[in-house]
């Protein structure tokens, strides 16, 4: 067969990248550095709907006994999806310092 030149080529013919080849998880890493902007949630606004909980991709909201939540920093990169997602507007993204 005769090489194609990478004109040529189609998808079909590129290997597969980033193939995972063993299970694995995120809690092992901390992913939180990356982040330039942070969730800060306003207890007094919050009305414990959960909705920020169920939308972050990240798992990086938790609650606690009470049923208040709040941010795990370790894991949240700040993508800002809990507070456009928050129906009370109770969370605000602020810029991380330094």
């Amino acid at each position: 067969m005769i090489p194609k030149s990478e004109a040529e080529l189609s998808w079909r013919d590129i290997n597969a990248g980033g193939i995972v080849i063993e299970a694995g998880s995120a809690s092992q890493y901390r992913t939180g550095a990356w982040r330039s902007r942070r969730p800060v949630i306003d207890q007094e606004k919050c009305t414990r709907c959960g909705l920020c909980y169920i939308y972050c991709p990240e798992g990086s909201i938790v609650h606690d006994k009470d049923g208040h939540f709040d941010v795990d920093l370790y894991y949240c990169k700040g993508c800002g999806i809990c507070a456009e997602e928050c129906a009370p507007r109770s969370i605000r993204m602020e810029e991380e310092e330094g």
